[in-house]
């Protein structure tokens, strides 16, 4: 067995070239785990001292300051209903209260179903799920440029995310097609996740009316009871910070969770802009945020699922722009870690994230320096891991393929070092004299295709050979293996009784 224990025993190491293609046609399964299944345990960095320490400020600006929902006087209806008090749209909380309501009824953990149930993913726990990067206007690839995303490139994205074994999730607004009317664009972009992949997706939430007909879509697809007991579909909602939640915002909060479906509820902050410049002051305010949201959730339906988000960006205080992969928000995201299991409710935190334009080294530090923190604090849906790119202004085509190779190193990380017969390879030394090789040895033969990760895009030749191949970089590379991709990708089977009913909802 895989020393990954995730949605099927496959291993997520694989060796270069057409074999791993094919023994995964001949499968007709997944060619990695449906989710990581983390062995590797959890960052812990603050003691004692410091988690009461975050856990009593947000309890106190939530006591003291306060939080206010704008525009949603339901909402405001069921805090006041529970023991917040309300001055018009502020909401002030009694100390724990929001927290005694989070732990009430918040799953620990939760399914949410893929319409191949092969492909279903488990957000909590000890597991890990990687999804592409999110609400991108502009794409970009190295042949066509900068340019604003249409539907045909989320079309492409979801097809390269469907086709990369180390991304478990379709994402949702991959990047804004904005060749859509907007009346109709969450529609098609809901259904385009629905027709081109069978992984799990996100729904809009621009407005409620639009996240109900997400949902409305689920219900045709998955069938309504099986939607009102299950998830299926997971709406990413972000406050107004410091200390706001939109009316509309909220509405589509209480949406997914009367649908039983889950909220992702992510305070985006820029410290030193929506919060503090220290780390621990925004933190505490971020978390504060974010349990709110989740509370808002439980109040609309106990037992709903939902997912504890965090955000934090640096930003550039001589220019006012976001930064990324600094070490300040990395100490947040370990920080934010311990705060959400000592909660008990899922953690969302970003992925592979740089304000590079192009995948430069810049862009590779910054990703770097991002998505191991998240990795790291236990996040248990990374969203962003795959083709952010500017801030998330740009969708790269390149930088997808470099990220998701780079998701696909994390699943061999997650299972810690195996210590079975196989792995401390005693029969290798028993065969191999001193001074001599083991390159064919029984032992090497019998591993070689799933004995190291291999970064495809990556060269590794002599620089000889490199150069005789053309002196290709790395963007040159993905840029080929993206377009491969799509040249070679067959959708997965949908019910065509379902694709015309589906159809028949988006055209009315």
């Amino acid at each position: 067995m895989s020393v990954i224990e995730a949605g099927n025993e496959l291993s997520p190491r694989r060796a270069r070239g057409g074999g791993r293609d094919a023994r995964q046609k001949a499968r007709g399964g997944p060619a990695a785990p449906a989710y990581i299944k983390r062995v590797i345990p959890p960052y812990e960095m603050l003691g004692e001292e410091g988690l009461v320490a975050l856990e009593n400020e947000a309890d106190r600006i939530l006591e003291e300051i306060g939080f206010e929902i704008r525009g949603d006087d339901e909402a405001i209806a069921l805090f006041k209903k529970a023991g917040a008090s309300v001055d018009g749209q502020r909401m002030r909380f009694p100390r724990g209260l929001i927290r005694a309501i989070i732990q009430k009824t918040t799953p620990r953990e939760f399914v949410q179903h893929a319409r191949n149930p092969a492909r279903n993913v488990v957000i909590g726990g000890n597991n890990t799920v990687f999804s592409p990067a999110y609400g991108s206007p502009f794409v970009t690839d190295i042949d066509k440029g900068r340019r604003y995303g249409t539907i045909e490139d989320f079309q492409n994205f979801i097809k390269l995310a469907y086709s990369t074994p180390w991304l478990h999730h379709s994402g949702g607004t991959v990047c804004e097609p904005v060749d859509l009317p907007v009346n109709k664009r969450h529609l098609e972009m809901v259904y385009s996740h629905i027709k081109y992949s069978d992984k799990a997706f996100m729904g809009s939430v621009t407005t409620a009316p639009r996240a109900a007909e997400s949902i409305e879509l689920c219900r045709v697809l998955f069938g309504e009871d099986f939607v009102d007991k299950n998830c299926v579909i997971l709406g990413n909602v972000n406050t107004n910070s410091p200390l706001v939640l939109d009316g509309e915002a909220s509405r589509v909060i209480r949406t997914y969770a009367a649908a039983n479906q889950a909220a992702v509820c992510v305070p985006f902050i820029l410290g030193g802009a929506m919060g503090p410049v220290t780390t621990a002051g925004a933190l505490a305010q971020c978390f504060a945020e974010a349990m709110v949201c989740v509370a808002l959730t439980q109040l609309e339906r106990p037992g709903a699922p939902a997912i504890l988000g965090n955000f934090l960006s640096s930003m550039s205080l001589k220019s006012g722009a976001p930064t990324f992969g600094t070490p300040e928000p990395a100490l947040g995201y370990f920080a934010i870690g311990q705060l959400a299991r000592r909660l008990g409710v899922p953690l969302r935190c970003g992925g592979n994230l740089c304000a590079s334009k192009i995948p430069d080294a810049q862009a590779a530090y910054e990703s770097a320096n991002s998505m191991w923190p998240a990795f790291l604090c236990g996040a248990h849906f990374i969203l962003h891991a795959a083709g952010w790119a500017e801030g998330a202004l740009s969708m790269s085509y390149e930088k997808f393929i470099m990220d998701a190779e780079q998701c696909g190193a994390y699943h061999v990380i997650a299972g810690s070092l195996p210590t079975d017969e196989n792995a401390l390879a005693h029969d290798a030394f028993q065969e191999v004299e001193p001074g001599k090789h083991f390159l064919g040895s029984a032992h090497t033969m019998r591993n070689y295709e799933t004995a190291f990760y291999d970064f495809e895009s990556s060269d590794n030749n002599s620089f000889e050979q490199w150069q005789d191949e053309g002196s290709l970089d790395i963007q040159i590379r993905a840029n080929r293996k993206w377009k491969r991709i799509l040249a070679d990708y067959q959708a997965p089977p949908l019910d065509p009784a379902k694709d015309e009913e589906l159809r028949a909802v988006i055209d009315y």
